[in-house]
C-alpha cells in the first residue's frame, strides 16, 4: 500500500511540482494551502510523513502547525519534514535545527530544494 505524504504549503506551483515527484516515486500525496486546513486533513487521512513550509498565512505559521501536532497525541508520531525559504525571504543569518520543543520536526530543508534531495530525506524518514 502506498504511503500518504501530506504536504502543507501555499505556493500551487511548489505543490505540484513536488506531488508529481512524489507521485512518480509511488506515494499519494495530499495538500493543504494553510496551517488550519493542513491540521484538519492531518486529522483525518492519518499521513506518514507531513512536508511544512512556514511562511503561509503568517510569516511564522509552519512553525506554530508543527508544536500544535506535536501536542496532538493522534499526530505527535507523525514526521514533520520543514521545507522553507524563510531564512533567504527574512535574511536571517542563521538557519532551523530541530529540538523537542521549539521545531519538533524531523528535518529543515532550505527552498528551494533540489529533488534529490527531497526524495533521500523522505525515502530516510518513511523509506
Amino acid at each position: 500500500m502506498a504511503k500518504t505524504i501530506l504536504m502543507i504549503d501555499d505556493d500551487p506551483e511548489f505543490v505540484e511540482a513536488t506531488s508529481n515527484l512524489l507521485d512518480a516515486k509511488g506515494y499519494n500525496v495530499v495538500s493543504a494551502s494553510n496551517g488550519k486546513d493542513g491540521l484538519e486533513k492531518a486529522q483525518k487521512n492519518k499521513p506518514n510523513l507531513i512536508l511544512l513550509d512556514v511562511m503561509m498565512t503568517t510569516k511564522s505559521e509552519g512553525f506554530d502547525v508543527a508544536r500544535e501536532m506535536h501536542k496532538d497525541e493522534s499526530l505527535k508520531n507523525t514526521p514533520v519534514i520543514m521545507i522553507t525559504g524563510v531564512r533567504k525571504e527574512m535574511n536571517l543569518p542563521f538557519g532551523f535545527e530541530p529540538d523537542e520543543t521549539w521545531l519538533p520536526v524531523e528535518q529543515v530543508l532550505e527552498k528551494p530544494v533540489k529533488p534529490d534531495v527531497l526524495l533521500e530525506a523522505v525515502s530516510k524518514v518513511i523509506g
